[in-house]
């Protein structure tokens, strides 16, 4: 199975519609979204994912307006797990979490209990293996939030499942 990666999309319209042709065009199964959607009228927008494709998501530190947030995931038929989730998809655990406090993604990881940690927040793109636990970051979706020379582009994530392999595509402005 195929696996869509996104964080930290801050409202960029633009770009979450360029992620979402990328992850129909890669045909992925599903789509996390690791929080900071910011404006619940953007996750409207997944609604153009294929319809085979299951969206799900955490809250971001950024995301104030967590009811319109529930009601925009639930209009489309997604599925928005609070602060921290949790998905077994084939024979692999993955946890999501935005990443706003250290220590607690730190507990997460050191457990050694997932096969994939997906977090967000510091906009900078990450794929370290701490002992059974591959760790993602995609970076930043939004346009403007690129903070160094590895991060000057905004990405998402194709993560393959069985393969355990991944890759970062960048967004454009096309």
């Amino acid at each position: 199975m195929k696996i869509g990666v996104i964080s930290d999309s801050h409202d960029d319209i633009i770009n979450v519609k360029q992620a979402i042709k990328i992850f129909n065009k890669y045909g992925v199964d599903y789509v996390i979204h690791a929080g900071d959607y910011i404006y619940p009228g953007i996750v409207l927008e997944f609604k153009n994912l294929n319809k085979n494709i299951k969206f799900m998501g955490v809250f971001g530190n950024n995301d104030g307006e967590k009811f319109g947030l529930v009601k925009s995931f639930k209009t489309i038929g997604g599925k928005l797990m609070g602060d921290f989730g949790e998905l077994r998809i084939e024979d692999e655990i993955f946890g999501i979490y935005h990443g706003t406090n250290e220590d607690i993604k730190k507990t997460f990881i050191l457990a050694n209990y997932y096969d994939v940690l997906i977090c967000g927040h510091t906009h900078k793109k990450d794929s370290r293996k701490i002992n059974r636990t591959q760790i993602l970051n995609p970076g930043s979706a939004h346009r403007n939030l690129q903070n160094d020379e590895l991060n000057k582009k905004a990405s998402v994530i194709i993560y393959y499942t069985g393969k355990k392999k991944y890759e970062f595509i960048e967004l454009d402005k096309k």
